[in-house]
């Protein structure tokens, strides 16, 4: 039963069954409270204390009070009444009828007070706030002609019979179908019997009275409570809805207490079971409803390529292959990848494999990505994708390929002898490159070589330009020649046009493992320009440049420094 305006009442009144001093105090100062009610049996609670059926005039202590009025089957009336000390207040309340007919089925609780001076004493059914009131002892104690009866859906119910803040008996009862439960309220004793009227009675008003009958048909507390979805993921929300009818306290386990009837959403961690408990006059109903969580993480990680290279020269990297990483998550709060750190949930991302590996030699190994994805409940899940790593790591001097520069008679090779000029010394040269060069691709498949003609200032830019390219082709004809693939090498022709500057010559003569032999003269003027007639050759990708030190202890040095071009005897003689 719900009562209108008793969220604000039952604050006030939660001491209802305790002695109020201030209530019934003689040695303060008191007023008078006169009470006319209707129906007549209605019942007067003050401060939350049983006080009496029927018209009254009240002595209380000087103050405000409040003031119940209440009778089952009607709209319970509250307020609060001001006393002054000696002072006199009224109250005329007609309650106004609430709620329809109560069906069956039904059973019947008679209370005898067995010489107790009882049958004014309230009755509270299932609560001790005056809002489970439904009678007194007097209107449900006779079983004669005239009827005086507490009607009750089949249950279990907790009996409260009170007076003046005391509480005259308190237990409780089983109430069968079509059975009548006597209890004695001095002894405690219960007798059950049948009670056939329960069958013959249809619907019933919840409050009927004549001069020396009452007939009080509690109605039914109704409750439940659904979940809606009844499965979600973790972090997901579910709509709890909940209803009950004739209740006075609702229940939620979890965050208690709540509405009559509402909705909640809720979120939880992990599977919960939601009791809702609904208690008025007419019973204690208990409905559960239990939101499955489900915990699971589901996740993919994958990579594309699954096979990259790596090459580093000493410090620099030459090459780095990337890979694309894919992954998606279901039913995740955090997700990482190890070594990227927190991602989004669903991504993809292009990285760079960095093998492990520091030492010099070659790479061949597995790169790990690990994506972990987790969720507030619990669950999580990892992935794993290995990318493997091939390439090489090595010094920025390569040991067994010897990149050293090619050098020139002056103006050699010539338009009309493209085949001849390259001497023994430098042929020499480019065989130990070529043997070299060919271990290092064992290494490192993707090298190659590039070859760089150069000239000295002396004659048109056209001219040197030429001469430039018939001498990186005779070197490039001399490594084919030794078992290198044409396209492991590119050439190129500078002429005279990226010339090395005096003080860059000086340099190299100054740091040249090779000094010039004794009884062998090249001036100043005869070193610049010897210097400026190369080849010089790159390796790729590393980017290694050949070193530029002539070679003074070459046994032909001198046709390579001879000014002008020497005989081409000489030179066809050293070949």
């Amino acid at each position: 039963m719900r009562i209108r305006g008793f969220k604000t009442l039952l604050g006030v009144l939660s001491t209802a069954l305790l002695v109020s001093t201030a209530v019934f105090a003689q040695d303060a100062p008191q007023g008078k409270l006169k009470v006319h009610v209707d129906p007549e049996e209605a019942y007067t609670f003050v401060d939350g204390i049983a006080y009496g059926p029927g018209q009254h005039t009240i002595k209380l202590a000087a103050g405000d009070h409040q003031i119940l009025i209440a009778n089952y089957g009607f709209t319970f009336h509250q307020e609060t009444v001001s006393l002054e000390p000696n002072g006199r207040a009224s109250m005329d309340v007609k309650l106004e009828s609430k709620g329809g007919l109560v069906s069956g089925p039904r059973g019947r609780i008679q209370l005898e007070p067995g010489g107790l001076n009882a049958g004014d004493d309230a009755v509270l059914l299932n609560g001790q706030t005056p809002a489970y009131f439904v009678g007194h002892v007097d209107e449900f104690n006779n079983n004669i002609i005239a009827k005086q009866e507490l009607i009750v859906a089949p249950g279990n119910y907790l009996v409260t019979v009170t007076t003046h803040g005391k509480v005259a008996w308190s237990g409780n009862v089983a109430v069968g179908a079509n059975q009548r439960v006597i209890v004695w309220l001095k002894s405690g004793k219960q007798r059950v019997s049948q009670w056939d009227r329960g069958t013959k009675l249809g619907d019933v008003r919840r409050f009927k009275a004549g001069i020396a009958s009452a007939t009080i048909e509690i109605a039914p507390v109704t409750g439940m409570i659904a979940a809606n979805p009844t499965s979600i993921d973790c972090n997901q929300p579910s709509q709890l809805t909940w209803n009950s009818t004739e209740t006075i306290d609702a229940d939620i386990s979890g965050f208690s207490p709540v509405a009559m009837s509402g909705e909640k959403t809720v979120s939880p961690k992990q599977t919960t079971t939601y009791e809702f408990t609904a208690t008025g006059p007419g019973g204690v109903i208990k409905s559960n409803a239990t939101l499955q969580v489900n915990p699971a993480v589901t996740s993919t990680l994958t990579a594309s390529p699954t096979e990259v290279r790596y090459r580093r020269v000493g410090d620099k990297v030459l090459v780095q292959d990337s890979t694309t990483l894919t992954w998606s998550t279901t039913n995740t709060d955090a997700t990482s990848i190890v070594p990227l750190g927190s991602v989004a949930t669903t991504g993809t991302q292009s990285v760079q494999p960095v093998p492990a590996q520091t030492t010099y030699g070659p790479v061949n190994e597995d790169v790990n990505y690990t994506l972990t994805a987790s969720n507030a409940c619990g669950g999580s899940e990892r992935n794993t994708v290995a990318v493997h790593v091939t390439g090489s790591i090595d010094p920025e001097s390569i040991p067994g390929l010897a990149l050293q520069s090619v050098y020139f008679p002056t103006d050699y090779p010539r338009r009309g002898s493209p085949a001849v000029g390259l001497l023994d010394s430098q042929r020499q040269t480019l065989a130990t490159l070529a043997t070299g060069f060919t271990e290092y691709l064992k290494s490192d498949p993707d090298a190659k070589l590039t070859l760089v003609g150069n000239t000295d200032p002396r004659g048109t830019s056209d001219y040197n330009m030429s001469l430039g390219e018939r001498r990186v082709q005779i070197v490039k004809e001399y490594l084919v020649s030794q078992g290198i693939a044409a396209e492991k090498i590119a050439t190129s022709s500078e002429g005279k046009e990226q010339p090395l500057d005096p003080q860059a010559v000086g340099q190299l003569e100054t740091n040249n493992p090779e000094p010039v032999p004794a009884g062998m003269t090249c001036d100043t003027a005869c070193m610049q320009l010897a210097y400026q007639r190369r080849v010089d050759i790159v390796l790729l990708p590393a980017n290694t440049e050949s070193k530029r030190f002539y070679p003074n202890a070459a046994p032909d040095s001198a046709l390579l420094w001879h000014r002008p071009s020497p005989p081409v005897s000489a030179i066809e003689k050293d070949q």
